[in-house]
């Protein structure tokens, strides 16, 4: 059973980046979008994409969006209810992220490092809050996160990210314990050509100095893929769910075989 098409499917961050690949990569599987982002301009330009992917693969999809910060409790709840309407939720991806590049972790402001913590923590949390109802006494469900190596490093410059990703992927854990029925799992998504990376090779702070290096020499090493390649492999994660795959972490890098 695919857990795809013909399914509602929620994406966040799906103004750009990876969340745009993945969104026509859906849309081109034939899924009803719900797709969350910050900006409501650059969400327009996404939904305008995702219908002409759908009618190109001759796929009658209804897709729509939601425009704010998902630790909004407005936003989150507008999201809820658009899927409760909608019926049929396959799942949700949570793709959304902030860097906020540059600073020391003492050094980076409260406003920062709150808009960190609300792109990935807390919107991972609101996002359970509102759609793991809806999908707690359905079968065929899923629950991605887009997580991140730095979950698992020391990277001076992104403190804050490092942290709030870390906690996200266990949160991703935690429902996979508290929540059996529903394949949760977390993707890691290599190192993306996106405009986050552009960021940090321009960041300014205390910890600039060493963190640029290492964003540009990802670059300069040719080491960047691209958004529709990193999609692509979360793509192939949800065309190929199992049971089995819940509370796991995968890294484009290193794929199973699911052949």
């Amino acid at each position: 059973m695919s857990f795809i098409t013909n399914k509602t499917v929620v994406l966040t961050g799906a103004s750009s980046g990876v969340g745009q690949a993945l969104a026509l990569q859906l849309a081109e599987a034939g899924a009803h979008l719900l797709l969350s982002g910050r900006s409501r301009q650059k969400l327009a330009q996404t939904l305008r994409l995702c219908n002409k992917k759908s009618a190109e693969a001759q796929y009658d999809a209804h897709h729509s969006t939601v425009a704010g910060s998902l630790a909004c409790v407005d936003t989150a709840y507008r999201i809820g209810r658009l899927a409760r309407e909608r019926g049929n939720l396959g799942g949700f991806i949570h793709c959304a992220g902030y860097l906020a590049p540059g600073p020391a972790i003492w050094e980076i402001s409260p406003r920062e490092f709150g808009q960190v913590m609300d792109a990935s923590l807390t919107g991972a949390w609101q996002l359970i809050r509102f759609l793991v109802p809806l999908l707690l006494d359905r079968d065929s469900t899923f629950a991605a996160f887009v997580g991140s190596g730095s979950a698992e490093i020391v990277q001076p410059g992104i403190a804050a990210y490092c942290v709030a990703k870390a906690g996200e992927e266990h949160l991703a854990r935690q429902l996979a314990g508290e929540a059996p029925n529903i394949i949760s799992f977390v993707y890691r998504p290599g190192i993306v050509d996106t405009p986050m990376q552009a960021e940090a090779r321009s960041s300014t702070g205390l910890k600039a100095d060493e963190l640029r290096p290492v964003f540009g020499g990802w670059k300069d090493k040719g080491q960047l893929i691209s958004a529709e390649d990193s999609a692509r492999g979360l793509m192939q994660l949800l065309n190929a769910l199992r049971p089995e795959m819940s509370g796991k972490t995968f890294d484009v890098r290193s794929l199973p075989d699911f052949s």
